[in-house]
């Protein structure tokens, strides 16, 4: 997976892993990916269990802010 730049990447939230529980864990942060297309379809890229990024219903998640710290620790680890 390539580094992830931190200006071009925000974080969600999973309220909702129906159909997906392999892939997403309810209340676990998750790294979403700018992608204009699927946010059109109604859907976000976001990187999920397998390490991979995939697309996912936005209704799955609710978007939250992170302090700078703690965002570069995240994007870090990723």
């Amino acid at each position: 997976m390539p580094k992830l730049k931190h200006s071009k990447s925000r974080f969600l939230i999973c309220i909702e892993n129906k159909g997906y529980t392999v892939s997403l864990e309810k209340r676990k942060v998750y790294v979403a990916l700018p992608d204009a297309t699927a946010l059109k379809h109604g859907h976000v890229r976001v990187i999920d269990e397998s390490g991979e990024d995939y697309l996912y219903p936005k209704s799955l998640f609710l978007p939250i802010t992170i302090p700078q710290s703690l965002r570069k620790a995240i994007l870090e680890a990723a």
